[in-house]
């Protein structure tokens, strides 16, 4: 029987382990936490019974995940659950942006801006699940569906600036830029565009659900599944050197790249670990979850029943916030992004005491306190919010490193989503995922498809492992 060592029990890891462990492979994962489910772990916090999600909280990338949706994982507990409005982004004059499932109703509520919006969305969310099979895998291949992906592509070279300029009212644009913003990068910058359009394209399909129970639930039913398989998990092993891990047939890293580079040492080719050990990170975030009395009181009706609520202002405030975490400054109103994922799972909840989810987009490593900053934020969409507040708990861009250490300065999406990472990865090669060392790859949100629980990273370096054991069994 092939054997397999999967460093890293994050949602990459575990998908790649199950890929594995399906085909008869031998696998064992070693994960340096005391649980394994990286950024998809939760937990209670702050009050008893009252469940927070530690950082990936909202999935349309993965409730559409063709990796994912064919595991059957609702037999092990998983379940989507949807909110009434998936995204509000209010407006200082009283008005917002709303996103819906459907984009017939999210034009609806656009104005103006509703041929505009159908048109951009309208094909790319009805052939989502043909696209996925190009967007979600390496970009520098021969695609499955080229039409499908060269109507999708030929805007995602844009910055988000420019195609944000398609929508002629302040929702419209707003509602765009704040999802465009999801990949912490400058508006103004090339490609900028991608990750907004796809996730809209993934959103409109699927929706924003959240995972019943919270997001560890994910983690748990890879687990499970994992373990119906005959695979192995090891908890509190934190590897450092290569003479830590065990002789197996093949090795797969759910690790960032330098983290990667330094195990590895000088068996991994000089060329190789110069590019892991410069893969560039991007900016930090900020988290803080709060305890809330009665939710909170949004003044626009909308957001009142919205998944995720994103707060910044206009789009041009907004992209001048991210400029500036990019530069490395703290701006006086960053973007913060609100999650109450309570409002489609009110067993979060204890009573009218609910789990509030917020970060805000800092410079990366930020030694600052953001705490005040998020709350003001809120307060000018929400008066009243900071007398609903019964609890918090702060994690900084520091404190989130040590609780994921692939989240290097706080950096959530492993590593900046600029043109040649998001294309590549963390080297230029067309197979991203091989590390230049016979059977040992890296698999996590480092490479494309790059983060989310969606496992098609884990997904996608499993495929060529098995290829490899297949050649070399």
């Amino acid at each position: 029987m092939s054997t397999a060592t999967v460093v890293g029990g994050g949602p990459n890891g575990l998908a790649a382990a199950v890929a594995l462990a399906s085909e008869g492979v031998a696998v064992t994962v070693l994960e340096a936490a005391d649980e394994v489910g990286g950024g998809t772990r939760s937990s209670e916090a702050i009050v008893p019974g009252l469940l927070h999600d530690h950082c990936s909280a909202i999935h349309p990338m993965a409730v559409g995940s063709e990796f994912l949706g064919g595991l059957g994982l609702d037999r092990y507990g998983l379940s989507w659950l949807q909110p009434q409005i998936d995204c509000v982004h209010p407006l200082d004059s009283g008005k917002a942006g709303v996103l819906l499932k459907s984009v017939e109703a999210t034009a609806a509520g656009l104005g103006k801006d509703g041929p505009r919006w159908r048109m951009a969305f309208g094909q790319p969310s009805a052939r989502f699940d043909a696209l996925s099979e190009d967007i979600m895998r390496p970009l520098l291949r021969v695609p499955r569906h080229p039409l499908t992906l060269a109507r999708f592509g030929a805007p995602t070279v844009l910055p988000g600036s420019a195609f944000a300029r398609l929508f002629r009212t302040e929702e419209g644009r707003a509602l765009y830029g704040g999802i465009a913003a999801h990949a912490f990068r400058p508006l103004h910058y090339p490609m900028s565009a991608a990750v907004g359009l796809g996730i809209i394209a993934a959103g409109h399909r699927y929706g924003w659900a959240v995972a019943k129970g919270g997001s560890q639930s994910i983690a748990n039913a890879l687990v499970a599944l994992l373990t119906d398989l005959g695979g192995k998990i090891e908890t509190g092993i934190k590897v450092e050197s290569v003479s830590q891990l065990p002789r197996t047939d093949v090795t797969l890293f759910d690790l960032d790249p330098a983290a990667v580079a330094n195990i590895l040492g000088g068996r991994l080719p000089g060329r190789v670990s110069r590019a892991y050990k410069r893969f560039r990170r991007g900016p930090g975030a900020f988290k803080v979850d709060f305890a809330v009395e009665g939710g909170v009181p949004w003044t626009n009706g909308y957001a009142k029943h919205a998944g995720t609520v994103h707060v910044v202002g206009s789009f041009d405030e907004l992209a001048a916030t991210e400029r500036e975490i990019h530069a490395g400054r703290m701006p006086e109103r960053p973007f913060v992004l609100v999650g109450q994922q309570y409002l489609a799972d009110p067993s979060r909840s204890v009573g009218d005491i609910h789990p509030l989810w917020t970060y805000a987009h800092v410079p990366n490593g930020y030694s600052g306190d953001a705490t005040e900053a998020i709350i003001a934020q809120i307060e000018r969409f929400a008066p009243g919010f900071r007398e609903q507040i019964v609890g918090m708990a702060v994690r900084s861009t520091t404190e989130m490193s040590v609780y994921n250490p692939n989240y290097v300065g706080g950096d959530i999406m492993t590593g900046a989503k600029d043109i040649r990472q998001l294309i590549f990865g963390p080297r230029i090669t067309l197979s991203p995922y091989k590390t230049g060392v016979p059977g040992v790859y890296i698999c996590s949100a480092a490479t494309p498809p790059g983060p989310g629980a969606h496992g098609m990273c884990g997904a996608n370096a499993a495929k060529l492992a098995l290829a490899y054991l297949q050649r070399h069994g």
